[in-house]
């Protein structure tokens, strides 16, 4: 299904393209470089139809990606070179470095290989709560919940509330609904709990028999020590910083630094905000990322990278590698640079 917003999206990166205009504009908009967005890689999801299959894209079209930006110039450097060219204003020609947020295995299992044989470095965010256990992959649980439900029973601001799940259309639309709930009317502490509940509420197993999508320590240790891999901090355990006291987000921010160098051995130097949208990152959270000591921090606003962003290394965007957009012709449309301004209110370069 596609929604409204998608639609939009869509039409407009086809009328850039069909219209000539993307080519035109890469000279004067497509910056000095760009920094790509994964979550999974897989060619066999458990769910193909799964309201969150945006979240992963193909390997078979990683790899014609990233060959098709290879052939039209771009150098893939690893994340501690993209800052520095950065720094000097991107000379050298354009550039480009590949991310993945969450550490799935299917980075390993079916990513890497095709990164190896490009010689494209990766940098994967690790969130120490959601390998461990004490952080959940909630948009998953949700949908899991719903998949196994005809309706729920749920207790929202004090009202008992059934929620409609007995045909696929009000699956999509109880998903968007729990979605809400969660992440704007739960507290972000009370998320846990509160995931827990509806599970337990609507006789949900949480946790039983579910396949684990996401490297265990043993296969991060793996990974950290390969020659094209570098291992980031995507907070301790994955909150909505925005939603949280300054204790708490500095707690978040700061604290994954020691956990991960205390797993891995190496200390990150470089963070992803959870969510990364402009309700989940403003100007108190960069500022906590440079108090903590990174060498960049990475959003999820998109945009192409200029050479003004030397002085907003902490709110980094990244263009979107996603399955609502696994065509490399809508990649090329917003590395021309021309779709930055559509996202970000006519601005090449957002501040946060």
């Amino acid at each position: 299904m596609i929604d409204g917003g998608e639609a939009i999206r869509k039409l407009a990166l086809n009328l850039a393209r069909y219209s000539g205009l993307a080519p035109l504009a890469r000279p004067f908009f497509g910056g000095i470089g760009a920094i790509l967005m994964l979550h999974r890689v897989t060619a066999t999801p458990e769910k193909p139809n799964s309201v969150n299959r945006h979240l992963n894209i193909a390997p078979a079209f990683l790899d014609r990606l990233v060959a098709d930006m290879k052939a039209r110039g771009y150098a893939f450097v690893s994340l501690d070179e993209a800052i520095e060219r950065i720094k000097i204003g991107g000379k050298g020609g354009q550039f480009a470095t590949i991310t993945a947020d969450d550490a799935y295995r299917d980075n390993m299992t079916e990513a890497l290989p095709v990164l190896e044989k490009h010689g494209a470095p990766i940098t994967i965010y690790v969130a120490p709560g959601l390998i461990d256990g004490a952080a959940d992959l909630w948009w998953d649980v949700i949908e899991d919940i719903v998949d196994t439900s005809s309706r729920l029973m749920l207790n929202m601001a004090g009202k008992l509330t059934v929620i409609d799940c007995s045909t696929q259309g009000s699956k999509v639309q109880a998903v968007a609904r729990l979605n809400a709930w969660l992440t704007v009317e739960v507290p972000e502490e009370g998320q846990g709990a509160a995931l827990r509940e509806l599970a337990r509420s609507n006789g949900f197993e949480f946790g039983a028999d579910r396949p684990c999508t996401l490297m265990n320590w043993d296969e991060l240790r793996t990974m950290a020590a390969h020659p094209l891999v570098t291992i980031g901090a995507h907070t301790v355990n994955h909150r909505n910083l925005k939603r949280l006291p300054e204790a708490d987000a500095r707690h978040e921010i700061g604290d994954v630094r020691r956990i991960l160098t205390e797993k891995l051995g190496e200390e990150p130097r470089h963070l992803a905000y959870p969510y990364g949208y402009a309700s989940a990152v403003g100007c108190r959270e960069v500022g906590f990322a440079r108090d903590a000591g990174y060498a960049s921090a990475v959003t999820t606003r998109h945009g192409v990278l200029r050479a003004e962003h030397a002085g907003f290394l902490h709110a980094l965007p990244r263009i979107s590698v996603n399955g609502r957009y696994q065509s490399v012709a809508h990649i090329r449309t917003m590395l021309s640079g021309i779709t930055t301004p559509l996202a970000n209110a006519g601005k090449m370069v957002v501040t946060i």
